[in-house]
């Protein structure tokens, strides 16, 4: 039961489910967290192939750095729609088409 193709089908689920939350979403939260599933789709990814293919550590060390890449990604993008929703009152990505009022 513990194969390859179990966590590539999971990995693609997600992957699948965080593209739609990306180009279907107006809000910005739920576009960030779009994005988050899909860097956890390739966390999986990362570490399945490390286990099956014979790679020792990289594909841990690679997740790591995902990890760490979406941490600041995910400061960096909430301090952003917080002046966004200081400048318009509202954090709908379609209502913001400038950077300022």
């Amino acid at each position: 039961m513990d194969q390859l193709q179990t966590y590539l089908i999971v990995a693609a689920i997600l992957f699948s489910l965080g593209l739609f939350a990306v180009m279907t979403r107006r809000n910005a939260v739920a576009v960030l967290m779009g994005i988050e599933l899909i860097l956890n789709a390739a966390n999986i990814n990362f570490l399945a192939f490390a286990r099956f293919g014979g790679m020792n550590i990289s594909g841990q060390v690679f997740s790591l750095f995902v990890i760490v890449m979406a941490a600041a990604e995910a400061a960096v993008a909430l301090a952003i729609v917080i002046n966004i929703f200081n400048n318009f009152k509202s954090i709908n990505i379609d209502e913001v088409n400038q950077l300022s009022r």
